[in-house]
């Protein structure tokens, strides 16, 4: 029998540490990851678990100065994926990497959002400014693709439980906001964006429900990460008194501890950063 190259051996042995590493790990996904929660999610991941391997995606991972510097600090445990929410193909295309590299997901975070974008949305203040072009955007990025990322990763959740964590079963934890709470609806206003994470937040519960039922080892919840100092944020922080505009850094270690410490009863539940249930 002919010997096998050195080569052929290195790469070989590679790829089973990569993939037992894995395994003994856990594999977090971070939809949304270019900049602000989303990369802050994936630099406390990376820098708290000296082991765990994090998939980080965004529309354009070249233009995401953020990412890249992870990257050269955590090279092999950082993989980078291109990913446009309003592209079903291209969210199948990253799970199938996924599947490939890794073989199954711990955590899934969606952190993506769009609130407002100068000459195209901007938050409404009476009826008269809505349109329909603003609804349909803001439902698009901040629910309807997120929900897909779920059903694209699912199986891929199913196959990692809870396994190299010390949860449960896998969590998928989605960014909503404190707007989007109908019984908490005192002011009104901000109709694409306020409506767009309720229906985030309904498909959510409506998922738990379905894993529950089908007593998949996933924990589906939605977070709510305060008013966060990023460029979401910026143009709206004028009222906002300086104790209640929080840093990334600080949001995303809280929404981590109530990540890491969910239990089974707490699927379909929506948190504040501080832990406590939100009302629908």
């Amino acid at each position: 029998m002919a010997s096998r190259s050195p080569r052929l051996l290195s790469l070989a042995r590679r790829a089973f540490s990569s993939s037992s590493s894995s395994q003994a790990n856990g594999v977090s996904l971070v939809q949304g990851a270019s900049r602000g929660i989303g990369l802050e999610f994936v630099k406390q991941l990376l820098e708290k678990n000296d082991e765990g391997h994090v998939v980080a995606t965004c529309r354009n991972p070249d233009a995401s100065t953020g990412l890249l510097r992870l990257k050269d600090r955590f090279d092999d445990r950082l993989q980078i994926l291109p990913l446009d929410l309003t592209v079903e193909s291209s969210i199948e295309a990253s799970a199938l990497s996924i599947k490939e590299t890794y073989g199954h997901l711990n955590l899934l975070i969606n952190a993506s959002g769009i609130l407002s974008i100068p000459e195209v949305l901007q938050p409404e203040t009476t009826l008269n400014k809505l349109e329909k072009s603003s609804l349909m955007l803001a439902y698009e990025v901040n629910a309807v693709g997120p929900i897909l990322v779920i059903k694209h990763m699912w199986p891929l959740l199913k196959a990692g439980g809870g396994i190299g964590t010390e949860r449960s079963g896998a969590v998928v934890a989605s960014l909503s906001a404190r707007v989007a709470s109908i019984g908490d609806n005192r002011l009104g206003g901000w109709h694409s964006y306020r409506s767009s994470k309720t229906a985030l937040n309904q498909l959510s519960k409506t998922i738990s429900l379905e894993f529950a039922r089908k007593k998949d080892p996933i924990i589906c919840i939605l977070l709510h990460p305060g008013t966060v100092d990023t460029d979401l944020s910026k143009p709206f922080q004028k009222n906002i008194a300086k104790e209640k505009l929080f840093t990334k850094e600080y949001s995303v270690q809280k929404l981590l501890h109530i990540i890491n410490n969910v239990k089974n009863n707490d699927n379909g539940k929506f948190f504040g950063w501080d832990g406590q249930e939100i009302p629908w």
